[in-house]
């Protein structure tokens, strides 16, 4: 079972950064008071802190307390980056969070359906991400004491770049799929999602 450990932990990894966008964004709608105010996205990031703090603060300072072989070597460099890396999923969340209200106010303000913009936002961020993800590590080699390493060990054939077009490209058009089916549904307090504006027909005046 130990060998194949890491497979379920690699299967929660994906689980919890799948299903975090619909989530803060269910979450942030209940907290509002009324559409369109910033209170219940701000509310949500706030419990995001408030969870990163139990996960990520209180939890490893226990097990470094009460485990010999949990001791961290606390270098300059490690808590720098460590930290950079805090900064990076933190704005990430608020980013999630804000680009939601941005485009859904973007929409109102021109008078089409509150999910026009909305739902590119999951399909670009999870597409753009696997792809930046690969080009920083191609180029970024860092060493012990030496953390700004840049070059490239190996020169990669053109399957590499195929495969991140195709990774983002699929991404990109499964989630938008998915996005705009349930932006042409019935409204709900979770997606925002309206029905498309439907043109009346023109009155011919037959029942004047």
């Amino acid at each position: 079972m130990d060998k194949y450990l890491w497979l379920i932990f690699v299967a929660c990894a994906g689980l919890a950064w799948g299903t975090y966008v619909p989530i803060i964004f269910y979450g942030g709608t209940e907290l509002s008071t009324k559409p369109g105010t910033i209170g219940g996205r701000l509310a949500s990031i706030l419990c995001v802190g408030v969870a990163y703090f139990v996960l990520a603060v209180v939890i490893p300072l226990s097990i470094m307390l009460t485990r010999e072989d949990a001791k961290p070597d606390w270098k300059s460099s490690g808590l720098i980056f460590s930290g950079l890396a805090g900064v990076a999923g933190a704005v990430g969340a608020i980013c999630v969070i804000f680009a939601s209200k941005a485009a859904v106010d973007a929409a109102r303000l021109e008078g089409v359906n509150p999910a026009t913009h909305r739902i590119y936002i999951a399909p670009l961020i999870f597409a753009l991400a696997p792809c930046i993800n690969t080009l920083v590590s191609l180029f970024w080699h860092p060493k012990p004491g030496e953390p700004f390493h840049f070059g490239i060990d190996h020169i990669p054939n053109m399957k590499l770049f195929v495969g991140i077009a195709m990774v983002a490209i699929g991404s990109f058009l499964v989630l938008l799929s998915k996005e705009e089916a349930e932006a042409g549904g019935k409204s709900s307090p979770a997606g925002g999602a309206l029905l498309p504006t439907i043109p009346k027909p023109p009155d011919s005046g037959l029942l004047k």
